[in-house]
């Protein structure tokens, strides 16, 4: 039985189509060629753009702007879309936009993650699983975001940038470089990395065999004055009786950006 609950003053344009148990609140909009799935609830005043798809068991607070054209000047009306998963909260005045053409076509963004307050996610972003989004934290285009990240309040992240697994962005930083996995950054002018999310990865379970490997690796890229090929050969050494380290190594190799030291 479907339940759709959908306020009088809300507006559902044709060809949307909405899920069992959807709620839209007051003076919302829903586009046309928009997907939301079972149980999610649409708070007052948002506006939901389409080609967006997003999945159940999401809360969308009030007066987001999701799934609206790429703040692109190369845009032209393509058909490009946005995909959110399962479980995400949305919080006030939050901005998603859908892709772009040349970035790949889509925007998207992972499962049980917090967006708080005015938060920006730019055209063709990717956001992983379990990550928060402080207030104001900021994404330019084609960024990509691994799981668990956490980006404090007014974190601005550059285009192309890449964000590793576990890494911890603190209030205010600036990242103009890609964060490998579980590293910790401050602000200072451009921000500077500031040891590994220690306390991040011991609320995820991380044992002090695990954090240990993961700061001998940090220690070797970024304390022991080696230049990155020196480091990231000690970080080969490392990497063979660690897993995290393997990871970390990855992401070392498959960047496009310079790497932020």
């Amino acid at each position: 039985m479907n339940t759709l609950a959908v306020h009088p003053s809300a507006v559902v344009e044709a060809g949307a189509r909405l899920g069992d148990g959807v709620r839209v609140g007051a003076f919302s909009i829903i586009g046309a060629d928009v997907e939301i799935g079972d149980n999610t609830e649409i708070g007052p005043h948002c506006s939901v753009h389409g080609p967006t798809r997003i999945g159940r068991d999401n809360r969308f607070i009030g007066h987001a702007a999701i799934g609206g054209e790429p703040q692109d000047k190369k845009f032209g009306g393509e058909r490009v879309e946005l995909v959110i998963g399962d479980r995400n909260t949305v919080r006030e005045f939050v901005t998603i936009n859908r892709g772009t053409q040349g970035g790949g076509g889509s925007t998207r963004i992972g499962d049980d993650n917090l967006l708080l307050a005015y938060t920006h996610i730019a055209h063709d972003c990717v956001v992983g699983n379990h990550c928060v989004f402080s207030n104001n934290a900021t994404l330019a285009g084609h960024v990509s975001v691994g799981d668990h990240v956490i980006l404090s309040g007014f974190a601005g992240v550059h285009q192309f940038c890449r964000i590793g697994a576990h890494a911890f962005v603190g209030m205010g930083a600036f990242v103009n470089g890609d964060v490998p996995p579980f590293v910790m950054v401050a602000q200072e002018g451009y921000s500077r990395p500031r040891g590994i999310n220690n306390e991040g990865l011991k609320r995820r379970g991380f044992d002090a065999e695990r954090i240990g490997a993961i700061k001998r690796a940090y220690r070797a890229l970024y304390m022991a004055g080696n230049s990155l090929d020196e480091a990231r050969a000690k970080l080969v050494e490392l990497a063979n009786d660690s897993r995290d380290v393997r990871d970390l190594l990855d992401f070392v190799d498959s960047g496009d950006r310079p790497l932020l030291r």
